[in-house]
């Protein structure tokens, strides 16, 4: 079942630091959205709001419904500006969309098989080398997320961009560029093991001793 989100936005007219400020103790977010041959729009979102949509990963890159008074329009998720020590949005950026032309967007992966990878129940760590991908499409082949199946990879192994299936009409930009971009996605990797050698009393004695001689010689010299 194809997930959907609204937002329920309204107007603001009332712009600037201050105005911004006196939103957020409202309990409110600033929003700009722009794109799609229209001016920018400032508009407000709940906080609470947004935050129940932040929970759901889809969130970060699917197109969103944003709802103002009687209108609707389609948009996605550009900017989030947090706040650095509180669980708060401080602002929130959207681009409108249009169904005729292709938008890039980041989309996440997800990792399947890790428990039954080879080269895991061998001992291998996994190494997440990318946890999403830049991709080109149009708004209707925008997919939720890419699958990155790892069940058959041994110790040594790995999957790099051209190795993932990608829906139809879904272009993968960096991959794109050409010959040295076919990024390593995800491997499976040794357990490095580092050993700490401790000196026996012997040896630490026979240190000791050493420098106890060093400063005998030293002092009767003088």
């Amino acid at each position: 079942m194809a997930i959907s989100f609204e937002l329920n936005a309204e107007p603001r007219t009332d712009t600037g630091k201050g105005a911004s400020r006196r939103l957020r103790h409202a309990g409110k977010v600033p929003v700009i959205m722009y794109g799609g041959g229209k001016d920018p729009e400032s508009l407000a979102v709940s906080q609470n709001e947004l935050q129940r949509n932040l929970q759901n990963e889809a969130f970060y890159s699917h197109i969103l419904t944003v709802k103002d008074g009687g209108a609707e329009t389609q948009a996605i998720l550009r900017d989030l500006q947090r706040h650095p020590s509180r669980p708060i949005i401080l602002h929130m950026d959207l681009q409108r969309i249009n169904a005729s032309e292709k938008l890039k967007t980041h989309v996440p992966l997800h990792f399947l098989g890790e428990e039954t990878a080879p080269g895991v129940k061998a001992g291998g760590l996994v190494s997440h080398d990318l946890t999403d991908v830049l991709v080109e499409c149009l708004p209707k082949d925008l997919p939720e997320f890419i699958e990155v199946d790892i069940s058959a990879l041994d110790i040594g192994d790995s999957i790099h961009l051209s190795g993932l299936t990608v829906p139809e009409g879904v272009t993968l930009l960096e991959l794109a560029r050409g010959e040295g971009h076919d990024l390593s996605v995800v491997s499976i990797h040794v357990k490095r093991i580092v050993e700490e050698v401790e000196e026996t009393p012997t040896e630490a004695a026979a240190e000791g001793e050493g420098e106890g001689e060093g400063e005998s010689e030293a002092g009767s010299g003088e």
